[in-house]
């Protein structure tokens, strides 16, 4: 059965465009954010390490964050107000396919069953605040394919991006919510 949540919204796009930038902002906005999956379970595998990292067993790690991702999800039906994602299903299909990796049919099955909001907010690549770290080992030519592969994710699935403008993240902030009103 399809659960659909209309004040569910998702930040999609590459790594390094702001996304975690942003959310801590909405969030200094009253707003409920979710935690990104990816980052979270990098850090805890390099802690106990756990061999579910991108760059040492990829399918593993997308298993990984699915599950966190339907967490996220029925975490957040807890809420009644608007609430933000660091991503969705639809990135994982975008991630597997990136990878080279055949999306298994139950990573489709959630892409159907758990909806956000139609709209979805994508970042651009932005190479004047890309940056790597310990756990963003792609370059920033990797993050602009990941955002096209976001991009086309999001489309198959039947959602309307939003490009969100390479502006300082209280421009950003006002943008989101300005288009939340409409």
């Amino acid at each position: 059965m399809q659960r659909t949540n209309q004040n569910f919204f998702i930040l999609t796009g590459g790594p390094g465009s702001g996304k975690t930038t942003l959310l801590d902002a909405l969030e200094e906005r009253g707003y409920t954010a979710s935690v990104e999956a990816g980052r979270a379970i990098i850090q805890h595998c390099l802690t106990i390490d756990g061999a579910a990292l991108p760059w040492k067993d990829p399918a593993l790690f997308a298993e990984l964050m699915l599950s966190w991702e339907l967490r996220s999800y029925d975490l957040a039906t807890q809420h009644w107000n608007t609430v933000f994602f660091d991503r969705g299903f639809p990135d994982l299909i975008g991630y597997l396919r990136l990878s080279g990796i055949a999306v298994p049919s139950h990573f489709q099955r959630a892409a159907q069953l758990y909806r956000y909001n139609d709209r979805v907010f994508i970042l651009p690549p932005w190479p004047e605040i890309y940056a790597q770290d310990t756990e963003r080992k792609q370059t920033l030519n990797e993050a602009e394919r990941t955002y096209h592969a976001m991009v086309r994710a999001y489309g198959d699935a039947g959602y309307d991006l939003i490009e969100v403008p390479c502006v300082p993240v209280s421009a950003r902030t006002d943008f989101i919510l300005e288009k939340l009103k409409r």
